[in-house]
């Protein structure tokens, strides 16, 4: 079991890192140059990258996550009195409610009104100018959530 737990928590550090330095990227890089461009311009990258990135390998690692979360969390509430447990389900919570649930919740259905407005339409500037703002904070709460999802992992790999 302890072999298992190793590898599901390593595994779960190498996505939520990946997330994590996702998120960083949007945080830190794209969204403000893309709110450099014109609205409409703008707008269309967004809905480019917004569809692109719901590909096989994405989704594998940004579900396929959050699934080996679930998996360790109840093996690490199995085994309370573990040394890691604490750290797997610290790291399970923050990936799994910080990270997945906040993706869905928040930045899914702004990513869903990009995709059906126009993007040199009047709505759409107001539109934009509210998902610069609204989309990249909760984008800031993904990337600090797995990033500290992946230093729990990290964590618990230290006393597996």
């Amino acid at each position: 079991m302890k072999r298992m737990t190793f590898g599901l928590a390593f595994l779960a550090a190498i996505g939520s890192g990946l997330m994590a330095g996702l998120f960083f990227i949007f945080s830190v890089t794209i969204m403000s140059a893309l709110g450099k461009l014109p609205v409409p311009a703008g707008i269309a990258a967004m809905q480019s990258i917004n569809t692109t990135i719901l590909n096989p390998l994405f989704l594998a690692a940004f579900m396929g996550t959050a699934l080996v979360c679930v998996i360790i969390a109840v093996i690490a509430m199995l085994d309370w009195a573990g040394p890691a447990s604490g750290w797997l389900v610290t790291g399970a919570l923050l990936y799994v409610a910080g990270t997945f649930l906040v993706t869905i919740i928040f930045n899914v259905p702004m990513n869903d009104a990009l995709a059906a407005a126009t993007p040199d339409s009047s709505e759409a500037a107001s539109l934009w100018t509210r998902y610069l703002a609204v989309w990249t904070g909760w984008n800031h709460v993904r990337t600090v959530t797995s990033t500290a999802a992946l230093g729990s992992f990290i964590m618990a790999l230290r006393h597996l």
